[in-house]
């Protein structure tokens, strides 16, 4: 039989380093100490972040992707009929992004964001045409 556990969200984020000045070129490896996985789910996983500045543009073929800030604020930018739509979420706030619509982060200051996140995810630093 699987083991089961709760996981507690603030401790894991003890654990990480946030990552100040996130820009749409930063690598999985400059990357990695401020991101962790909290459980497998479905497809994806349950992850956790701390950092500031800006991500690239990313996607979800095979499902919807739910973004909650656990601390801070953070403009979550949503592409949709080649239209950017900006969504400002505070702490406690969520957003589900739909199913295979590009978008991206905007963080001037520190946030701490949890996302329940399908795989597989598709990147661009560069704006999508035609999306």
């Amino acid at each position: 039989m699987t083991q089961i556990n709760p996981v507690s969200i603030q401790e894991t984020f003890k654990e990480i380093k946030c990552l100040e000045g996130r820009t749409p070129e930063t690598t999985n490896e400059e990357a990695k100490d401020s991101f962790a996985k909290l459980s497998d789910y479905r497809d994806g996983g349950i992850f956790i972040t701390h950092y500031s500045g800006n991500s690239e543009w990313e996607r979800h073929s095979n499902g919807d992707e739910l973004v909650q800030v656990i601390e801070g604020e953070t403009t979550l930018i949503l592409l949709s009929d080649n239209n950017e739509t900006p969504h400002i979420l505070r702490e406690s706030e969520l957003l589900v992004v739909p199913k295979n619509m590009w978008h991206r982060f905007e963080t001037p200051k520190a946030v701490k964001v949890m996302t329940v996140t399908p795989q597989p995810t598709e990147h661009s630093v560069e704006r999508p045409e035609n999306a």
